[in-house]
């Protein structure tokens, strides 16, 4: 039986209706490291972005993958500017072997404090910063610095001469070659494989950022915090990240709808970021491990020897590395 005429042109224009409702729904693909579901501050920075990303009602919808499960932590970023990666939230040093100059935003001593780093966001030093990543084919919707602290099994970490005989993990190209100036042996991986290196005796410490260190329960492995307090040596940006690709694929609404997500995310995270430190101190005293502080003392004395040792071999190694320092330090 052949369908009436008025049903046909119904039927397709339903089609036609369909058909661009689909064609106007996208899905980018989160990807990051981090714990999901337990309260990591960066996959509640990326959930809370698809939350908005929905609300908007523009036909964009952000599908998280947490805990590696889409892509390993140093995969993130290659995957990312080849388009294979709509989005990720990383710590971006660890895209420093591609991009050195990004071992600017984990060098010893750059930052101190979680004042400063807001400060830093809107400097000459970020705009550098953000030209490589925009230049090599992604962009930040959100910005993100997390302070991170010293953890050990065998001594306290205060004072340079403390880390002598001490194998350590410490996230960055920079942090490795002032640990290892000081007589640390090192050994690399991404702050995920943290709790088995200690586990199995890989490692006897490591550092790495508050969050981390509560998210993936180092506590249970170490006997002495570090903990960042007013003199934090370790200081890591990890901004949620856009391939442009993926960015140049969404309308001015999907644009519009993602830059404020960041926004939001981002203020979350500042609000948030300095409860991290106390938090850790908090969940580590709880297990038994003792916490200490970094004196002054003892920052100016790390501060001397990351000055005489990665300073020196990003000044000289890194395009523009001197100036990235002077700019970071220009910052009050």
């Amino acid at each position: 039986m052949k369908m009436p005429f008025a049903k046909l042109a119904i039927a397709a224009s339903l089609s036609v209706f369909v058909s661009g409702v689909a064609a106007a729904d996208t899905t980018l693909r989160v990807s990051h490291q981090f714990p999901g579901g337990k309260g990591d501050v960066r996959d509640e920075m990326v959930q809370l972005m698809a939350r908005e990303v929905k609300a908007a009602d523009v036909g964009l919808e952000l599908q998280v993958y947490p805990g590696q499960s889409l892509f390993k932590a140093k995969e993130q970023w290659g995957a990312m500017v080849r388009g294979r990666l709509d989005m990720t939230a990383l710590p971006l040093d660890y895209a420093s072997g591609r991009h050195p100059e990004f071992s600017a935003t984990l060098m010893p001593g750059l930052v101190r404090n979680h004042e400063r780093a807001q400060r830093l966001n809107d400097s000459e030093f970020m705009d550098m910063i953000k030209k490589v990543i925009n230049d090599a084919g992604a962009r930040v919707l959100a910005d993100a610095w997390l302070a991170g602290g010293f953890a050990s099994n065998k001594q306290c970490i205060t004072s340079p001469d403390t880390v002598q005989g001490q194998t350590l993990r410490a996230a960055g190209p920079a942090f490795d070659e002032m640990l290892a100036t000081a007589g640390a042996s090192i050994a690399s991986m991404p702050s995920s494989e943290i709790y088995t290196a200690m586990q199995t005796g890989v490692l006897d410490g490591a550092n790495t950022s508050s969050g981390s260190f509560v998210s993936y329960r180092i506590y249970e492995q170490v006997t002495c915090l570090t903990a960042p307090g007013a003199n934090a040596l370790w200081f890591m940006y990890e901004p949620v990240l856009i391939s442009e690709s993926s960015w140049n694929s969404l309308n001015e609404e999907q644009q519009a709808a993602l830059m404020a997500a960041g926004q939001k995310a981002e203020e979350y995270f500042v609000k948030e970021a300095a409860g991290l430190d106390q938090k850790m101190v908090d969940v580590f005293k709880e297990n038994g491990v003792e916490v200490v502080n970094m004196t002054p003392e003892n920052y100016e004395a790390w501060l001397k020897i990351a000055q005489d040792s990665a300073y020196k071999t990003f000044a000289e190694n890194v395009p523009n590395g001197q100036a990235l320092i002077d700019a970071a330090l220009a910052v009050e």
